[in-house]
C-alpha cells in the first residue's frame, strides 16, 4: 500500500514538473517606482514551452500581446495598474519573446488553442481577456473556440476582416522586411529572448500570417456571447468602420474610440513619448468594464 501511494505521488510530481518549469518569484519596477512582484515560468502547451507571468491577486485577467511584441512592449505600462485589483496572467505566444517556435506557421486559431491549454495547466477555469492588435484577434478566437473559458472580453485594436485596415496595409505586409520593423520592438525582443536569432523567424511568421489573413465569418463573430469592450484609437490602423462592425456583430458589446494611435490607450511601447503619464491610459474605463456586474453572475 505504501509503495502504491509513493508511486502515485511520484507520478503526480513528475507530471507537474513537466507541465510547469522554471517558476520563479521576480520583481520589477512600475512607472511610479513601486516594486512589483510577479511569478513567471514555462508551461508545456501543444508541444511548445510557453512563457507566462502572473501578477497580483483576485479575478484572473489574461493579457495577449500584439504581433512582433513581448509582454513588456505591449503591457509594461498598464500591468502595475491592472494588478492592483486582480490576478494578471500575461503570456508570450509562439516565436515571441521567451516562447520558442514550434517550426510551423502561426495562426490565430492555434494561438487561441495554446492560451486555452495554458490556462488549463494553470488550473484557471475561466478568465477575463484583454488582447491587443494581433492579440485582440487571438482573444476573439478564444471567445469563438473556447467560450467556456471567457468571462469578459476586451478587444484592443483587433482585426476580424481584411477591410478593417487601409488597403496600403496589405501591400506593406507583402513587402515587409526586418529593416522596417519598429526598432523598439526589436530591442524588446532581444532584451528577453534566449536566442536573438529568432527575431527574423518571428518577423517572417507574423508577416506571413497577415498576408494570408482571411475574414472571420460573421456567424462566428455573432456567436460570441461574452460581454465585450471594443477599443481603438482615433488614429489607429484599425478603422472606425471596422470597430463599429464588430460592435454590431457582437450583441453584448460596448465600443470606445479614444484619442491616440495604435495601442496608445494601453501604453504600447511604440506609441508613448517622453511626456507619457499614467493618466493617458484607458485603465479607469477598462476597470469599470471589468468590474461591472453581469446578469446571472
Amino acid at each position: 500500500m505504501k509503495n502504491s501511494i509513493f508511486f502515485t505521488t511520484l507520478v503526480i510530481l513528475t507530471l507537474l514538473s513537466c507541465t510547469h518549469t522554471n517558476q520563479n518569484n521576480m520583481q520589477t519596477s512600475s512607472a511610479n517606482g513601486d516594486t512589483l512582484f510577479f511569478r513567471n515560468g514555462y508551461s508545456e502547451v501543444n508541444g511548445l514551452k510557453m512563457y507566462y507571468e502572473m501578477y497580483g491577486k483576485g479575478k484572473p485577467l489574461v493579457l495577449i500581446h500584439g504581433g512582433g511584441s513581448t509582454i513588456q512592449t505591449s503591457f509594461e505600462k498598464i500591468i502595475p495598474l491592472l494588478a492592483k485589483n486582480r490576478q494578471v496572467i500575461a503570456v508570450e505566444l509562439q516565436a515571441h519573446g521567451r516562447t520558442e517556435d514550434r517550426n510551423s506557421d502561426l495562426s490565430f486559431e492555434q494561438d487561441a488553442d495554446d492560451v486555452a491549454v495554458l490556462l488549463s495547466n494553470l488550473q484557471i477555469v475561466k478568465a477575463d481577456f484583454l488582447g491587443f492588435s494581433n492579440g485582440g484577434t487571438t482573444a476573439l478566437q478564444i471567445a469563438i473556440r473556447h467560450p467556456e473559458k471567457v468571462n469578459k472580453l476586451i478587444l484592443g485594436s483587433a482585426l476580424a476582416k481584411r477591410s478593417g485596415v487601409p488597403e496600403w496595409f496589405w501591400d506593406f505586409m507583402k513587402n515587409a522586411s526586418l529593416d522596417n520593423m519598429p526598432p523598439l520592438l526589436k530591442v524588446g525582443y532581444k532584451k528577453v529572448a534566449t536566442d536573438t536569432n529568432g527575431l527574423q523567424v518571428m518577423h517572417d511568421r507574423d508577416a506571413k500570417r497577415m498576408v494570408n489573413f482571411t475574414d472571420i465569418p460573421d456567424e462566428l463573430i455573432k456567436a460570441v456571447k461574452a460581454h465585450t469592450l471594443i477599443i481603438i484609437g482615433d488614429k489607429d490602423i484599425i478603422t472606425p468602420e471596422h470597430a463599429i462592425l464588430l460592435h454590431r456583430l457582437i450583441t453584448n458589446s460596448s465600443l470606445a474610440i479614444i484619442p491616440g494611435g495604435h495601442g496608445a490607450y494601453i501604453g504600447e511601447i511604440t506609441t508613448i513619448g517622453s511626456d507619457f503619464k499614467e493618466s493617458d491610459l484607458a485603465t479607469p474605463m477598462i476597470e469599470k468594464f471589468l468590474d461591472s456586474a453581469i446578469s446571472g453572475d
